[in-house]
């Protein structure tokens, strides 16, 4: 069974990603997929700063999630979209894991070789999808192969039901085929069979 991991780039309680990815998660479980859903708050990590790593090291968060990362298959980011880019959180984020630890450590270890599938909800009538495109090239220059299919909701704020779950069956059949896109390729990179 392939492993999945799920989160987005907010730490906001009542954060329209956070639903996003959590429903995604539960869409992958119904593909077939072994899922793990995290929530950046739970790995806090200072601001990358080079100085910083050369005298502390990786932070002790950024090594646990590094760990979830080489142990998926692939991965789902909800995204917001912070003045039409990446979110700072999310950034940083990626950018600590990104770090080497250890002597014979291979450089981007837990990007190399993953997948990847996007997603974003916003209040805007674009659903965040200009912040997924700097996302998009960055996994894509890291060593990620990022699925051509992703979900952009907008007017998230109206999106969801009270159990969390899509409104519109058009939005939901998005995130739905975005999903099982992300499983399907996950299983042939990973060569997982069905």
């Amino acid at each position: 069974m392939v492993k999945l991991l799920f989160f987005a780039g907010s730490v906001r309680k009542d954060s329209m990603n956070k639903k996003l990815a959590k429903l995604a998660a539960a869409m992958a479980r119904q593909a077939g997929a072994e899922v793990t859903l995290v929530d950046l708050a739970d790995y806090e990590m200072p601001l990358y700063d080079g100085d910083l790593e050369a005298t502390l090291g990786v932070p002790e968060n950024a090594l646990k999630l590094k760990q979830l990362f080489s142990e998926h298959a692939g991965f789902f980011i909800a995204s917001p979209e912070y003045n039409s880019s990446i979110p700072p959180l999310l950034k940083n984020s990626l950018d600590w894991i990104s770090r080497p630890h250890g002597e014979n450590e291979p450089s981007l270890i837990a990007y190399r070789g993953k997948v990847a599938a996007l997603g974003a909800v916003s209040p805007g009538g674009l659903g965040g999808i200009r912040g997924l495109v700097p996302l998009r090239m960055m996994l894509g220059n890291i060593g990620v192969t990022v699925a051509p299919s992703q979900v952009a909701i907008g007017f998230g704020g109206e999106a969801f039901d009270a159990e969390g779950e899509l409104k519109d069956p058009n939005r939901a059949g998005m995130l739905k085929a975005t999903v099982e896109g992300l499983v399907r390729l996950a299983k042939q990179v990973s060569g997982c069979a069905d």
